[in-house]
């Protein structure tokens, strides 16, 4: 018996392969019109899905790469900005500066000339009063020496002695005269 169902499998049998066939073709059949439409449909909407992602994501890499250029133009161009602003401002403060110093010179200069005037002025008043007191002191000496005839000794002592007077009244000792 073992031979006969070693025999069995490979012996043709033409109604097993119609019946086979048949099977087949109906189950096909079926198989198109109900699973075949449906699957092919989830199939091309799921291809359509993912071409559509594709596509999203090459529009979206685009973009984003279009924004990172233009961030990297913008971080370029506030750089450049700002190293303007700084050149600038160095200018600016060295302008200042500059012009501090030509107004405290030009003060000072001022304040120099103002001072030299004053002083000078001072001094030719000073000078003045001097000629004019050594002036008032010849006068009156010579006015009590012609009041009086004295010979020198009594010259130099009268001249002594109004040297005195003078001095007591202006606050300074003058020295008397040499004899």
């Amino acid at each position: 018996m073992p031979l006969l169902l070693a025999a069995g499998l490979v012996d043709v049998r033409p109604g097993l392969i119609f019946w086979t066939l048949v099977t087949f073709f109906v189950v096909a059949f079926v198989l198109r019109r109900v699973a075949w439409g449906p699957i092919l449909q989830v199939v091309d909407q799921r291809e359509k899905a993912i071409a559509a992602s594709l596509e999203s994501a090459r529009r979206e890499r685009q973009e984003a790469e279009k924004l990172l250029a233009e961030q990297k133009d913008a971080i370029q161009k506030a750089r450049a900005e700002a190293a303007e602003m700084m050149r600038r401002n160095a200018d600016d403060v060295e302008k200042l500066r500059v012009e501090l110093v030509s107004k405290a010179r030009a003060e000072a200069e001022a304040q120099k000339t103002d001072a030299l005037r004053e002083i000078a002025s001072e001094r030719a008043k000073a000078v003045a009063e001097v000629k004019s007191l050594a002036a008032d002191l010849a006068v009156q000496i010579a006015e009590k020496l012609l009041n009086e005839r004295l010979d020198a000794p009594k010259q130099r002592e009268l001249a002594a002695q109004y040297l005195a007077e003078v001095g007591k009244t202006t606050g300074t000792p003058r020295p008397a005269p040499k004899q």
